[in-house]
């Protein structure tokens, strides 16, 4: 692990896990990295400044001005490869997610250009709070990454949820976060993503649908933003996050406008992935008002939606990329390689529906990836965010064949 040259920003707010940044500091200048920290002034309470400064090889500051001194904390986001926030209170969660600025880390933080990591630390009850679980899903659809807490002893004595990660731990996401960056395998591609459900209306209140969730053509747009794309993200009704750093995105409902701006971004794009789960029939009418629950039974006349994959298969230029994902409750290889030659594809990625923790909803997924070459490749069960990074590792294999 090498953070040579890396200008790390660590912030430091008020608890009793700022012990552990102390080690933090620590290991990522053992690791060549240069590090800045700033801190509130409540997080002096906890952790000395001369004791992160002495670490550090740099002065620490906690005020916005001293005397006739102004912290330039503009200058300060945008000096950092990546500002890390360890430990995270509630209190500083609160004011990320609603944008105050009552002090010198929020000042930076408003205006840091580089990536954000956090790492929150407090007790089990805060934690699970709703207004907590708001504020963290306000941050992450900023783009900020989340470390995961850990369960153990707290502060308060009790056991459970809240404690920050380990400085161990938090080191290995840095490097990971600053690895995924330089690594820019897709520099100048454009790449073109579908993700999530459609919804096919029966009348202005009732649809048909699946339970796709978009997690994972939303992990797969993530990992090619980290590796330089330019993704243009085409996402159905989804309430997931979407990926900083998306160039363009656009929204749908049914599979009508899914496959009309597929045809249309599909022009000039470099690679193409079909992971939305779009729907095969739609109502032949749709009812203009909502059906009333008169008869007991109703007769819904459904037709065939146009064929994405298909209609991008029969135009693809030699030049071009296109990927297909294939979900499956029986027969899957069969299934998988039938869409594969009869789709055009380059790659079509088949996942078991049936599996345990494989398919939609979960923060999982198993895949298989058959390859027009007539090369296979499986995986076993990982979490979504990893088996993006073997799709997109696939796909680089096929640009340099």
């Amino acid at each position: 692990m090498n953070l040579t040259d890396k200008k790390i920003l660590i912030g430091v707010t008020g608890s009793i896990a700022a012990y552990k940044t102390i080690l933090l500091v620590r290991f990522l200048v053992k690791q060549g990295a240069e590090v800045k920290v700033v801190m509130t002034p409540s997080a002096k309470d906890f952790v000395s400044p001369l004791v992160l400064a002495t670490l550090s090889k740099n002065d620490v500051i906690t005020e916005l001005s001293n005397n006739n001194s102004w912290s330039n904390h503009v200058a300060l986001g945008r000096w950092a490869d990546l500002m890390v926030i360890a430990p995270l209170s509630c209190n500083t969660l609160a004011k990320m997610a609603n944008g105050l600025c009552d002090n010198l880390l929020m000042a930076v933080y408003l205006s840091a250009t580089c990536p954000v990591m956090v790492a929150p630390a407090m007790d089990e009850d805060m934690w699970k709070h709703p207004s907590t679980k708001k504020n963290i899903a306000t941050i992450r659809a900023f783009g900020d990454k989340i470390i995961a807490v850990e369960s153990g002893e707290l502060a308060s004595g009790l056991i459970g949820e809240g404690r920050m990660a380990e400085p161990e731990t938090i080191l290995k996401e840095i490097s990971e976060a600053l690895s995924n960056a330089s690594e820019r395998k897709f520099s100048g591609k454009r790449v073109l993503i579908t993700a999530g459900p459609t919804h096919e209306n029966i009348d202005p209140v009732r649809f048909i649908g699946n339970h796709s969730t978009g997690k994972m053509g939303l992990a797969i747009a993530d990992q090619f933003v980290k590796q330089g794309a330019e993704v243009i993200l085409i996402l159905g009704p989804s309430s997931q996050p979407i990926p900083n750093g998306i160039s363009k995105l656009i929204k749908v409902t049914n599979a009508e406008e899914m496959y009309e701006a597929s045809i249309k971004e599909f022009e000039t794009a470099d690679i193409t992935i079909m992971s939305a789960a779009v729907a095969d029939y739609t109502p032949v009418t749709k009812a203009q008002e909502k059906i009333k629950k008169n008869a007991d039974e109703i007769q819904l006349s459904l037709i065939r939606t146009k064929d994405i994959l298909r209609s991008l298969g029969n135009n693809k230029r030699n030049n071009q990329i296109l990927v297909g994902f294939a979900l499956e409750t029986n027969n899957e290889r069969e299934y998988a390689l039938n869409k594969l030659n009869s789709k055009n594809a380059d790659l079509i990625v088949m996942n078991p529906a049936s599996d345990p923790g494989a398919g939609f909803g979960h923060d999982t997924n198993k895949i298989t990836l058959f390859f027009k070459s007539g090369k296979e490749q499986s995986f076993e069960l990982k979490s979504k965010a990893e088996v993006a990074k073997d799709i997109t590792e696939a796909i680089s294999t096929l640009i340099h064949d």
